[in-house]
């Protein structure tokens, strides 16, 4: 900025404005510089949101999380001892006159399958995109070991695109739970078969017309 041929006031001015413009600059530098994990977020949601307005959901990435969300609620119920039960709340009334109170097999009752749909959806990290070497058709499937049951997928055929990938198919599955958790709970405490097919081709028809339906994640 020159100076020449101004005032002492008239410079103290101006040196005044272009020291205030530039802390202003460096404070909305720094803002934005907070903000840019927030901004990173928000545009993630918005790319899932936008393709699941006017009911065009992406119906490989839901049909993913669906089938992901019957896999890993399988896996959990098979975990938990059959001996063990639960209290139900009612009592029967026995011919002597006497109340017993109702329970029921812990893995598949209500309250189990509940506590377990609250934390479903964060093992979706656990899921990365996979192209079928012979259809090239893609689906979320799961690349992480269990309890040392199950060895490790050939990773050549999975595409790891940081949590992005991961983040979106969590997404899917919250979105899967709250519209449909009281269906899941329906079929999870009543049925042991064909779950996947009733929940993820029948009732949420994602998976629908798909030539991923019938594959195991």
């Amino acid at each position: 900025m020159s100076t020449q041929g101004q005032s002492p006031t008239n410079w103290i001015k101006c040196y005044g404005r272009a020291s205030f413009q530039s802390v202003e600059n460096r404070e909305q530098t720094i803002v934005f510089g907070k903000m840019t994990p927030y901004v990173t977020l928000a545009f993630l949601v918005t790319s899932v949101f936008f393709k699941t307005i006017d009911g065009k959901k992406d119906d490989m990435l839901y049909c993913s999380a669906c089938r992901a969300i019957v896999d890993e609620l399988n896996f959990s119920i098979s975990e938990v001892d059959p001996k063990k039960t639960i209290n139900v709340g009612s009592f029967r009334l026995n011919p002597d006159g006497t109340l017993t109170d109702r329970k029921v097999p812990l893995a598949r009752s209500e309250t189990h399958i509940t506590e377990l749909l609250e934390e479903v959806c964060n093992k979706m990290s656990d899921y990365a995109l996979h192209v079928d070497p012979d259809t090239e058709e893609k689906s979320y499937k799961r690349f992480a070991p269990r309890n040392d049951k199950s060895g490790f997928p050939d990773f050549k055929n999975f595409q790891f695109n940081g949590p992005e990938g991961s983040n979106s198919l969590k997404f899917a599955c919250e979105s899967m739970v709250e519209e449909y958790e009281d269906n899941i709970i329906s079929l999870f405490t009543q049925e042991t078969d064909g779950v996947a097919d009733k929940l993820c081709n029948v009732i949420s028809a994602h998976c629908k017309g798909s030539t991923y339906q019938h594959g195991e994640l």
